[in-house]
This record gives structure tokens, sequence and C-alpha cells, in this order.
């Protein structure tokens, strides 16, 4: 396979499911296992500007929500609402920091990731049978923040769990719409991923023992503006989803394709 070619399916990859609650990991692990006999493995560098690339992509999509918090920030529900933004973005910043600062490494086997996808996809079944006739809430409140903000971590923690995945759970488990869940998910996560990817590419240009990686640079752009552009329609196209449909089809597709890695890993 021409490795463009390997680098504009990535994009793909990285695009579709960056903000899909399936996991843009594992589904990046499951195509370089598939596909690894033309794919070589990528630098840290490149997968965290792909991501970037898909997260800079919805801002878009956003844009009226943004402008209109910026031109009401004197209204006192607006600051309350930009203060909830900040504080599940600090409650996962600061947490980030202290497992750092601690020594904590992500695994580096693909099992864990396989058990994140399929317990996710049971959590996601289970939690819309138990939201079956319940009342549900458009209100952000601060206990949905704070736990929208460990939902992160705990997707930080847990490669495979999915961060829009995680933090739409916790958000319907406190009753909050599948709308509002999956918009407040996305609010929150631009400035928590575009943070995270700064410092991490950060990190990696300013290494002091093994300095700047080697990059194809023109390959580098090129998954960045595929995954930019498919990351853009798959938002807006989920963005409409959530409001006529459960997050059922997302459960057992992360079951099966939790399965699915589970088989190639064992294989």
């Amino acid at each position: 396979m021409n490795e463009w070619l390997a680098i504009f399916l990535l994009g793909i990859v990285e695009g579709i499911t960056e903000f899909l609650p399936v996991s843009s990991t594992g589904h990046l692990l499951l195509a370089q296992q598939i596909f690894g006999k033309w794919i070589q493995p990528q630098s840290d560098l490149f997968n965290i500007v792909i991501q970037s690339g898909a997260v800079l992509a919805v801002i878009p999509l956003f844009k009226n929500r943004i402008i209109t918090t910026i031109k009401e920030w004197k209204n006192k529900e607006t600051q309350i609402f930009i203060t909830q933004i900040a504080l599940a973005f600090s409650i996962t910043g600061i947490g980030g920091l202290i497992l750092e600062k601690k020594g904590f490494t992500l695994p580096e086997t693909p099992m864990p990731i396989a058990l994140a996808l399929l317990i996710g996809g049971v959590l996601f079944l289970g939690i819309e049978t138990w939201l079956k006739g319940r009342p549900t809430t458009e209100a952000i409140t601060w206990r949905i923040a704070v736990a929208v903000g460990l939902g992160q971590l705990i997707a930080a923690v847990f490669p495979g769990a999915s961060r829009s995945g995680t933090t739409i759970l916790v958000a319907l488990m406190m009753g909050l719409s599948r709308s509002m869940a999956t918009e407040y998910s996305f609010l929150v996560g631009i400035p928590t991923m575009l943070a995270a990817g700064g410092y991490k590419i950060f990190k990696e240009l300013t290494d002091p023992i093994e300095g700047a990686p080697a990059e194809d640079w023109g390959m580098v752009g090129l998954g960045f503006l595929v995954s930019g552009i498919i990351s853009f329609i798959t938002v807006k196209w989920l963005l409409r989803y959530v409001q006529t449909h459960t997050f059922n089809a997302f459960g057992y597709y992360r079951i099966g394709i939790g399965l699915a890695l589970m088989l190639v890993i064992l294989n």
C-alpha cells in the first residue's frame, strides 16, 4: 500500500472516531493491527497532530454558540455556563498533571483498550435501558460539570474508554438529555484536547534527550487535513442523529469492535 494512501486512511479513521463515543485510540490501533504490513507505526507527534486537526475542525460547528457566549458574557447564566466548562477543564487538566508527576504511564498492550471498548458498549446499552421513561433536563449542573471533568480524566487513564463516550455516559446518568450531553461533552472537549495536544506537541518538539522527532511534514499535514474534514462531517451528522436516536447503536458497535480487537490480539 502506498504510504500516502495509508496516511489518508489513518486520517479518515481519526476523523470519524475522535468525537464519536467509540474510541479513536482503539480504532487507530485496530487499523495498525489489520494493515500493519502496509502502515508503518506512526510517532506520538503524528497522532497528536491529526487529533488536533479533528478537534479544530469542529469549532465552526459551534461558532454561533461560542459567539453568543462571548457577546453575553455579562449575563449571569452565561457566566455560570462558562465557569462550568472551566471547572470540568480544570479537573481534567490538574488531574492529568498530577498523574504525570506521579509517573503514571498508559498501558502498552492493546488488551485493556479492547476491554474498555467492550465495557463501554455494555454500559451504553444498560444506561439507555435505564433511561427509558425517565425525565431528562437541558440544564447543566455543577455536579454534571464535576462528573464530566472526572469522566475525561478516566478516559485519559483508560485508553479505549473514549473521552466523548465516557463524558456522555456520565452526563446521561445524571439526567442530562442526549443532545445536551453530547453538546456539553464537545464544548468541554475542545479546549481540553487542544490544551493537551499543544502541551504534548511542545514536549515532543523540545525533548532534551531525543530531540524533535524526524517527521515527513507533508504526510503529517495530509493526516491533519483529512482528519479535520472527516471530523467536521461526522460531528455535524452526530449532532443531528442524537436529536432523534438513542446511543444503542454505538453500544452494539463498541461491543463488536471490542470483540474484533480481542480476536486480532489473540491471533
